[in-house]
């Protein structure tokens, strides 16, 4: 069934306001999967705050042109579905990069992350990156290693102290 003038346009429309609300989109190539899977990968962006959309190449590009962003869909292989980040930078890398181990037919063609367009192999590379909680985590562990350390070496010399007058002692 073709699409009707204005149904393009409202596609058009539709992705323009996607494009405009993103922090990031990650384009993926899904040929060859099954919509249920699919369903369930929209389920769990859904979860994250993101979203995957489908459309014609061709009104992706348009949409794009209409945003000003320098983005040829023409030149990914496949059929592309768009994941839009609302949020997280990161989130939508993450999530399709998970849903790509279990699926081998997705493949990760690309993405959009602050305003730049990355290869597969960079988007791949985001999406190994531990999150935001780990990072902190590390962080806030290397800032209290010296203090903890010095604590340690301080009281060991108490602690041989103590010893070696309860040996007196004895």
């Amino acid at each position: 069934m073709a699409l009707t003038k204005e149904k393009k346009q409202n596609i058009v429309k539709d992705l323009e306001e996607k494009i405009e609300k993103q922090k990031a989109i990650v384009f993926m190539d899904f040929s060859g999967t099954k919509v249920k899977k699919l369903t369930n990968l929209r389920k769990k962006l859904k979860e994250e705050n993101n979203e995957l959309k489908v459309a014609k190449k061709t009104l992706m590009d348009i949409a794009f042109k209409n945003r000003k962003m320098a983005v040829e869909t023409k030149n990914l292989n496949g059929e592309i579905g768009l994941v839009f980040g609302y949020e997280n930078e990161l989130s939508p890398a993450k999530i399709v990069y998970q849903f790509l181990k279990t699926n081998p037919n997705v493949k990760i063609a690309g993405g959009y992350i602050e305003n730049r367009f990355y290869g597969s192999e960079d988007i791949i590379r985001f999406a190994e990156l531990p999150g935001r909680e780990q990072l902190l985590a590390n962080l806030v562990g290397s800032l209290s290693a010296p203090m903890s350390n010095l604590v340690s070496v301080m009281s060991g010399n108490l602690r041989k102290l103590v010893i070696a007058l309860s040996q007196i002692k004895k």
